[in-house]
């Protein structure tokens, strides 16, 4: 699990589930660490396949956004869907 956000960045609301070699994966990352710099949000990547449960849960799904730890999204990411979602 690596915890992602400039210092003094809030705690992570948004969890990204990836999985190596995902190409995917990379692509919402990017949206995610967009999004999260620009509203000052902390954010946190996690390799699904180090945690039985989660890839028991989210395996076949990833790249998984979860936002306050409910699932958010699967597979692609809108920018401004994460954003409104945040700023609630």
């Amino acid at each position: 699990m690596t915890d992602i956000g400039a210092a003094g960045a809030s705690p992570a609301r948004v969890t990204l589930l990836t999985r190596e070699g995902c190409h995917l994966c990379e692509q919402v990352e990017a949206v995610v660490a967009t999004v999260c710099a620009a509203g000052g949000f902390g954010w946190r990547e996690v390799d699904v396949d180090s945690d039985p449960d989660l890839r028991s849960e989210y395996g076949d799904q990833v790249p998984v956004v979860l936002v306050d730890g409910e699932f958010f999204a699967s597979y692609r990411l809108d920018a401004s869907a994460l954003s409104a979602a945040l700023s609630d």
